[in-house]
């Protein structure tokens, strides 16, 4: 060999050792069908592993970063579809190549919709396999570039933050920090307002999840059968109106977080589901046989007092304990009274930016009122008044004229207390209107339930949660009622 084809050898060598970054498994029971992928892709400076297994394949992709995984679907020890199972399960991105000596079209699309990047009959043309291996880890490294690049735009541009600087609140955020690394379940506690489901986006954004979805789901919104199909899903045919599958919230927040607002307001029904979900890892959707696995973490917020409702057995205790696993309490706003001052800054800016306008500023006796009133909606009525105060106050400054009676006069708070001033909260008039349509029902219950849209089962939790009481005939006095002199 000539020294120029010796310095062409050791370049064409120094260029493929470095070039060897991708690696794909190729996992077949056929030793020799390996054996020529193998050196197929190996001419494209990629690394090949091989797995004669599907148990294999699986110890290998738990321990390997892969580009890519080839896999046969039928084998001796089991099924390539339970290697893309795997994956999907583990590392939703990874691109999956399924190889069959049995076509059709319909495994085609079969394959497909379970996540397969593409499905190649055998024998196959060894530029058609090149071509798609090519594509998949060029698939691979766009991903993670775009993955990259939201996480650089994230820290650029801020999404809705923690607004603080108070002991009480910088210890929660602590902990909500260190609890971030990991996958156990949260339970965020605190009164409405206070921003639980803010905590549950910080937790998950600080997790290793945070490239994955972000679902949340208020659970006392809905009625038992809606919310049963929300959460876990429902198959074609279950019920009247199911006239296609539906995926459950579980299996969108797959490979991310699952946030379930107003845990307490679930019924018994539900917290069992609930339970085995987070038991087995798993979900069976209404009207299925096969249960599907999930991979999702879950954090729970309620602002009720579940210890309490278990005692009672209104709440499954074993439930409570898998979600309280690491407790998390927001505190109410009149508790940090130090932090208002900033969110009140944080808000003028925000509402003065929504409305297009300059900057507006409080007067310093409207900024005394905001800092001792109790606030019983909590950040959320603060919130509310700063922004309603920008809409209403034409000029520059805002005087404490323009904030409502209830702040001015620093009336007492309670969280059943309007937020705006004296006027009721939703809560207080849903509870309302729930004996309003009792009364008129003669406290019938199926058609009570009928006529406010809920079940019978969630009336009775409301009815319960309202500590709606009696007189002595038995109907509870409705505060719709005229009266009496």
């Amino acid at each position: 060999m000539s020294k120029g084809e010796t310095a062409l050898s050791h370049a064409l060598e120094s260029r493929r050792a470095t070039a060897v970054q991708k690696r794909v498994l190729i996992v077949d029971d056929e030793e020799n069908v390996c054996d020529v992928v193998a050196r197929l892709l190996e001419r494209d400076y990629v690394k090949v592993l091989q797995s004669f297994s599907v148990s294999g394949a699986i110890e290998i992709i738990d321990r390997e970063t892969l580009d890519c995984v080839i896999t046969d679907i039928r084998m001796p020890s089991g099924s390539g579809i339970d290697v893309l199972e795997h994956v999907r399960s583990t590392d939703p991105q990874l691109p999956v190549v399924l190889l069959t000596a049995q076509a059709s079209l319909q495994s085609a699309v079969d394959a497909v919709n379970k996540g397969a990047f593409h499905f190649l009959h055998k024998p196959f043309r060894s530029e058609q396999l090149r071509t798609i291996v090519s594509n998949a880890i060029e698939m691979r490294r766009a991903r993670r570039e775009n993955a990259f690049l939201r996480r650089e735009l994230r820290k650029k541009v801020p999404t809705r933050r923690i607004i603080g600087k108070s002991p009480e609140l910088q210890e929660v955020l602590r902990l909500a920090e260190r609890v971030a690394g990991s996958d156990c379940t949260v339970l965020i506690t605190g009164e409405s307002g206070t921003g639980k489901e803010l905590f549950a986006r910080f937790i998950h954004q600080r997790s290793r999840r945070d490239e994955r979805p972000f679902v949340s789901i208020n659970c006392g919104a809905l009625p038992e059968n809606l919310l049963e199909s929300e959460l876990f899903g429902h198959l074609k045919g279950s019920f009247t109106s199911a006239h296609r599958n539906k995926e459950g919230l579980f299996q969108v927040a797959n490979g991310g977080t699952l946030f379930l607002d107003e845990i307490g307001e679930t019924t018994p029904a539900i917290q069992v589901k609930l339970l085995r979900a987070l038991q087995e890892r798993e979900v069976l959707p209404v009207g299925g046989t096969q249960p599907i696995p999930t991979d999702v973490r879950v954090l729970a917020a309620t602002n009720s007092n579940l210890e309490e409702r278990v005692s009672v057995n209104e709440f499954r205790a074993d439930l409570f304990y898998r979600l309280n696993v690491v407790p998390l309490h927001v505190p109410p706003l009149r508790r940090r009274a130090d932090d208002i001052p900033l969110l009140v800054e944080h808000f003028l800016r925000k509402a003065c930016e929504g409305e297009g306008i300059s900057l507006k500023r409080f007067e310093k006796e409207a900024r005394e009122h905001l800092k001792e009133h109790r606030w019983p909606g909590n950040v959320r009525e603060l919130e509310n008044i700063v922004e309603r105060a920008v809409i209403l106050v034409d000029g520059e400054l805002i005087s404490a004229d323009a904030l409502p009676t209830a702040v001015r006069t620093g009336a007492p708070g309670h969280p059943s207390e309007g937020l705006m001033g004296g006027q009721p909260s939703l809560e207080e008039l849903e509870r309302r209107y729930i004996i309003k349509v009792l009364d008129e029902s003669g406290w019938r219950k199926k058609r009570a339930s009928q006529v406010l849209g809920i079940d019978t089962s969630t009336l009775y939790r409301k009815i319960q949660r309202y500590r709606l009481g009696s007189d002595s005939s038995g109907q509870p006095s409705s505060v719709f009622a005229p009266s009496r002199g």
